[in-house]
C-alpha cells in the first residue's frame, strides 16, 4: 500500500492466513506512522465488526506496534475492518486505509469430527482421498471453508484445489499445538450437490524425520477436520463437516513422505471406497497460526539438461533451493520416470548424495534419498507435481529423456514478506550476500531448519545465531514466534531447551538417555532468550517477550542451578571443593561448544572430524567457557527482558547475577593480559561481542584476536556460534582492515572460497567441497552465512541506536575499505522504509538517508562529524582524512 505522508499507513494485525488475514481473538495491531511525522502521542480507532461501527478515540499512547485489541474478544468467524488517525500536539492526521481481516473458526465452535482413513496395511504409506458431499442453495452469498489435519492435507471443492498454501497445517509440535487454515471458496460452490475431498498424507506429524529418518513422532494414524460455513443471500447459513458419512479410498499417490519423496500413479484405478473411522485420534486445541504459509514462490527454468552415460539425465537448476519439480513431458501411458534429487555432481557429472549420508560412530552408513516416481496415464495436459513431499536440491537426476521446457523448479518455503536490500561496488559480496539468503529461503520451510536435506530439524543453536541476520532480511517476527510456541511446547520439566523444535524424539514424554544426555546446551537452548529479544528489539514485539517470559525463566534458573550444581571433572580435579566463583560457571553438563570450526588437516592431508575420530574425547571436554558465557548473555538479556515487561524486582535480581556470572568468566577464563583461557579465535569473538572483557582489556583482546588471524594467514577460525560476530568484532574494536580481510580471503576457510567451488547456499563445512570437488556434509547450512549481516550493519552502515527497539533510532556510520567505492541499501522496518546510499569520489564521502516517520537517525562521517535528523531525506558530503 502506498504511503502518505499525512496518514498512518501498512495496517497490519499480528497474524498469518493465506489469501486473507485470519486472527485469533486478540489480534495484535500495528500500522506506521505518516511519513513526515516523528512520532504520535495519541490515536483514535474507528472498526466495523461483521459491519457494527464502533470507535476508540482519544487514546494517549506513543504506541503503534502491538497495540493491544481495543475491543471484547472476537466471536469466530467475525469480518472486521478498522482504520487510525495518529495525533500529536493538538494536531491531528488524515485516516489511514482501511484493512481487513477475519477470526478464525475458534476451537470452541469446531462441530466437525476427525476423520481417519482406513488403511491397507504395511508398506509404503499412500496419501488417501477423503470425500463428502453437500447440497446447497443457488443464492450463495459468501462461503468459508475451515480445515486442518494431523498430517499433510490438500482441499478440493468441486475438483479445484482451495488456497494457496502448501504442505498444510505446517509443522508443529503435534501434541500441543495444532494450527487450522481459512480459505474463501464462494466461486468455487454450485447451487446443487457440491464435492468436498481431502488429500491426506503423513507430513511431519508421522513421515520420516530427522537425520535416522524416525516415524510415527505424533501418532501412528492420519487424521483431518473439515468445516464448510455457508452463507446465503438472505443471512441464513448451511453448515458441512467432516464425519462418519465421508468416505476414504487410495487415489493416485501411492507413496508420500516428506523427506523421501512422492509416488504418483495416473494410471492407478481408485480404491475401493469405504467408511472413515471417525474419532480415531486425541489432537489438541485448534489455534491460528501466527505465520504466513509455506506457498510456490518461484519457478526456476533448468540452465542444463545433460545426458549421462547411463541413460539418464542430469538437470542443473543453477541454485540450491527448498522445493520440488513440476514435469510436464511425462510421456506415453504406463511410462515411468524416476526423478531423484540432490546438491551436488561426482567427477563424472553424475547426481552424488553420499555427503549426505547419515553416520554414527562405528556403524554403518543411512544412504540419503530424495526420490519421486510417476507413472504416466498419457492424458494432454498431465502435469506430475509432487506436492507432498519436498526436497533441497540444485540438480535431478531424471531416469529418462524429457523435454526441457517442460521441466521447471517449484521453490517453495515460508511466503516471508522480503524487508531489505543491498548492493555494493564488489560484485563478490553481492553475490555472497546472495548465497546467504538464498540459504536461509531454503530452510524456512515453516519452521526454520538446519538443512532442506539430510536432517531438517529446527535446531535451536542454529536459528539463535542466524536471527538477527534473518530479521533484517525478512519479516520474520510471525514465522519466529510460531516456532517459539514449538520450543516452549518440547521444553522440559526441569527447565531444558531441547536441541531441536518440534522435538520428533518427543522427549518430553519418552525418556531416551543418548538423547537425554545432549540436551541443554549453552548457545542452542538459549535461543528461548535471545529470539524474543531479537523480535523485540527489530518489531518492537512486547507480546513475543511476554510470551516466552515464563519459559526463559525456567531455562535460566536450570542453568544457573547446573553452573552451582555440577562441575567438570577438570576442575573437580584441581579442586575437590569449589572455588568461589565456581558457583557461575556452567561447566558441568552438556555443550555442542564452537560447533564446527575449521577441520584439521592429518598428515594426508584428510580432514580430521573431531567428532568422529574420537567421540568420547569431544564429549568429555571441557566447554566451560562457551557455557559460561552464553549464561551471562542469557542472564543479561533476562534482566532487560524483566525491564520491558514491567517486573522490576526480576530486573534487579538477574542484572546482579548476570554480573556475578561476568565475574566468574573473567576469574575462570581471562588473565591479566587479556588472553582467553581456551586462546581460539572464537572465545575471543565471544568475550569480545558479549561484553565479558573489562573495558580496560578490551584493545589486548582484540590484538589476540588479530595476532591468531595473522597466524592463521588472515583466515578465520570461528565455527557455528561466534562466526556470526567475528567481523563486527574486529571493526567495532579498531581492525576494519582486518574485518575486509577475513571477508575477502579467497582459500579455504572462508566464505568467498566457497563462493569460487561453485556454492549458491552456505555450506555446513568450512571444506564443504574440496579442492578436487568432493563434497563433505550439507552444501545448505545458513549459518555461518550470518556474516552478511556486517554487510548491512558495517559496510552499509545502518545498524538500531544502541537501546533502540522497533528501530524508533537508528545510526549510519559506514565501514570503509579501499575496495569498495559505493553501498547502498534499504530496510523496511515497522516504522518504515529507511534508505541509505554512499559513495567514495575525489576524497570525498557522500552519505544520503531517507528517515521514515516515527523514526530519528545519527550520521557519523569516518572524521568524527555527525549529523542528526528526523523523518525525511538527508544528503551530506565529506571529506574523507
Amino acid at each position: 500500500m502506498r504511503a502518505s505522508e499525512h496518514a498512518p499507513y501498512d495496517l497490519r494485525i499480528a497474524s498469518g492466513g493465506d489469501r486473507f488475514p485470519v486472527a485469533e481473538e486478540r489480534p495484535a495491531l500495528s500500522w506506521k506512522p505518516p511519513l513526515t511525522w516523528s512520532g504520535q502521542d495519541g490515536y483514535d480507532l474507528q472498526l466495523r465488526v461483521d459491519g457494527v461501527e464502533r470507535s476508540v478515540e482519544n487514546v494517549v499512547s506513543a504506541r503503534h506496534l502491538f497495540v493491544d485489541w481495543p475491543l471484547p474478544p472476537l466471536r469466530s468467524r467475525q469480518s472486521v475492518a478498522w482504520r487510525v488517525r495518529t495525533r500529536r500536539g493538538g494536531r491531528s492526521s488524515g485516516w489511514s486505509p482501511w484493512h481487513a481481516f477475519e477470526s478464525g473458526l475458534l476451537d470452541r465452535d469446531w462441530s466437525a469430527r476427525w476423520i481417519s482413513p482406513q488403511e491397507d496395511g504395511e508398506g509404503s504409506r499412500p496419501a488417501y482421498v477423503l470425500a463428502g458431499s453437500v447440497d446447497l442453495r443457488g443464492d450463495i452469498a459468501q462461503a468459508r471453508l475451515y480445515a486442518t489435519a494431523l498430517g499433510v492435507y490438500e482441499a478440493f471443492v468441486n475438483g479445484t484445489r482451495v488456497g494457496t498454501a502448501e504442505l498444510s497445517p505446517g509443522s508443529t509440535s503435534y501434541g500441543d499445538t495444532l494450527y487450522a487454515q481459512a480459505a474463501d471458496v464462494t466461486a468455487l460452490l454450485r447451487g446443487g450437490g457440491n464435492d468436498l475431498e481431502i488429500l491426506l498424507s503423513d507430513g511431519w506429524y508421522r513421515g520420516s524425520a530427522g537425520t535416522w529418518r524416525k516415524r510415527d513422532s505424533w501418532g501412528t494414524t492420519t487424521a483431518a477436520r473439515l468445516q464448510l460455513h455457508v452463507r446465503y443471500a438472505d443471512g441464513t447459513e448451511a453448515v458441512a463437516v467432516t464425519g462418519a458419512d465421508w468416505t476414504s479410498r487410495r487415489g493416485a499417490v501411492l507413496a508420500a513422505d516428506l523427506m523421501n519423496g512422492q509416488t504418483t500413479d495416473f494410471t492407478s484405478p481408485p480404491g475401493a471406497a469405504r467408511p472413515v473411522l471417525v474419532d480415531a485420534v486425541t489432537a489438541p486445541p485448534i489455534s491460528w497460526s501466527p505465520a504466513p504459509p509455506v506457498r510456490r514462490v518461484e519457478r526456476i527454468a533448468p540452465r542444463s539438461v545433460t545426458r549421462h552415460g547411463d541413460g539418464a539425465w542430469i538437470v542443473d537448476f543453477g541454485q540450491n533451493a527448498s522445493g520440488w519439480i513440476a514435469l510436464a513431458d511425462l510421456g506415453p501411458a504406463g511410462t515411468r520416470t524416476v526423478i531423484d534429487y540432490g546438491e551436488h555432481l561426482d567427477a563424472t557429472g553424475d547426481l552424488t548424495t553420499t555427503h549426505l549420508d547419515s553416520r554414527r560412530p562405528g556403524e554403518a552408513a543411512i544412504p540419503f534419498v530424495q526420490r519421486d516416481e510417476v507413472v504416466s496415464a498419457g492424458r494432454p495436459g498431465e502435469v506430475f507435481e509432487p506436492r507432498h513431499t519436498v526436497h533441497g536440491f540444485r540438480y535431478a537426476r531424471v531416469s529418462r529423456a524429457v523435454d526441457p521446457a517442460s521441466i521447471v523448479m517449484r521453490v517453495v518455503h515460508t511466503d516471508l514478506r522480503p524487508t531489505a536490500t543491498f548492493a555494493c561496488s564488489d560484485d563478490d559480496l553481492n553475490r555472497l550476500h546472495e548465497v546467504a539468503r538464498w540459504s536461509f529461503r531454503g530452510n524456512a520451510v515453516d519452521l526454520p531448519t538446519d538443512c532442506p536435506t539430510r536432517e531438517r530439524l529446527g535446531w535451536t543453536g542454529d536459528y539463535q545465531i542466524f536471527a538477527p541476520t534473518a530479521a533484517r532480511l525478512y519479516d520474520v517476527d510471525g514465522f519466529s514466534r510460531k516456532w517459539l510456541r514449538s520450543v516452549r511446547d518440547d521444553q522440559l520439566d526441569d527447565g531444558r531447551v531441547v536441541n531441536s523444535s518440534p522435538d520428533a524424539n518427543r522427549l518430553k514424554v519418552h525418556d531416551e538417555p543418548m538423547t537425554n544426555g545432549i540436551t541443554g546446551s549453552a548457545g542452542w537452548g538459549d535461543a528461548i532468550v535471545l529470539v524474543p529479544w531479537v523480535l523485540y528489539t527489530t518489531y518492537g514485539d512486547t507480546a513475543a517477550l511476554a510470551e516466552n517470559w515464563p519459559a526463559m525463566r525456567r531455562w535460566v534458573e536450570w542453568a544457573l542451578a547446573t553452573a552451582r550444581d555440577a562441575r567438570h571433572p577438570s576442575r573437580v580435579e584441581r579442586s575437590a571443593e569449589p572455588l568461589a566463583h565456581e558457583e557461575f560457571v556452567w561447566d558441568g553438563s552438556f555443550h555442542w561448544g564452537e560447533w564446527l570450526e575449521p577441520k584439521k588437516r592429518a598428515a594426508d592431508g584428510s580432514l580430521v572430524d573431531p567428532v568422529m575420530s574420537d567421540p568420547m574425547a569431544w564429549y568429555l571436554a571441557d566447554k566451560g567457557e562457551v557455557g559460561t558465557a552464553y549464561l551471562f548473555r542469557s542472564v543479561r538479556t533476562l534482566a532487560d527482558v524483566a525491564q520491558v515487561l514491567g517486573h522490576a524486582g526480576d530486573a534487579a535480581r538477574y542484572r546482579e547475577t548476570a554480573e556475578r556470572v561476568r565475574r566468574a568468566w573473567q576469574t575462570e577464563f581471562l588473565d591479566a593480559e587479556g588472553r582467553t583461557k581456551a586462546g581460539t579465535q572464537a572465545s575471543y569473538v565471544r568475550a569480545l561481542a558479549f561484553e565479558l572483557v573489562p573495558e580496560e582489556l578490551r584493545e589486548r583482546a582484540a590484538r589476540h584476536l588479530v595476532g591468531l588471524i595473522d597466524a592463521a594467514g588472515g583466515h578465520l577460525g570461528t565455527g557455528f556460534l561466534s562466526t556470526a560476530d567475528l567481523l563486527p568484532v574486529l571493526a567495532d574494536s579498531g581492525h576494519p582492515g582486518v574485518a575486509y580481510r577475513v571477508l575477502y580471503q579467497r582459500s579455504s576457510p572462508s566464505w568467498l572460497g566457497m563462493l569460487d567451488r561453485g556454492a549458491t547456499t552456505i555450506w555446513e563445512d568450512w571444506d564443504g567441497v574440496s579442492e578436487d570437488g568432493t563434497a563433505t556434509a550439507s552444501l545448505n547450512h545458513y549459518s555461518k552465512g550470518a556474516v552478511i549481516r556486517f554487510l548491512h550493519t558495517h559496510t552499509l552502515g545502518l545498524r538500531q541506536a544502541p537501546g533502540s527497539a522497533g528501530w524508533e533510532s537508528f545510526e549510519v556510520a559506514p565501514v570503509l575499505d579501499e575496495a569498495i567505492t559505493w553501498a547502498t541499501g534499504t530496510f523496511d522496518g515497522p516504522r518504515g522504509r529507511i534508505a541509505v546510499g554512499w559513495r567514495v569520489e575525489d576524497g570525498h564521502l557522500t552519505i544520503a538517508v531517507d528517515v521514515p516517520g516515527g523514526s530519528e537517525a545519527r550520521i557519523r562521517f569516518p572524521d568524527g562529524s555527525t549529523f542528526h535528523t528526523g523523518p525525511g531525506s538527508f544528503s551530506q558530503r565529506c571529506p574523507i582524512n
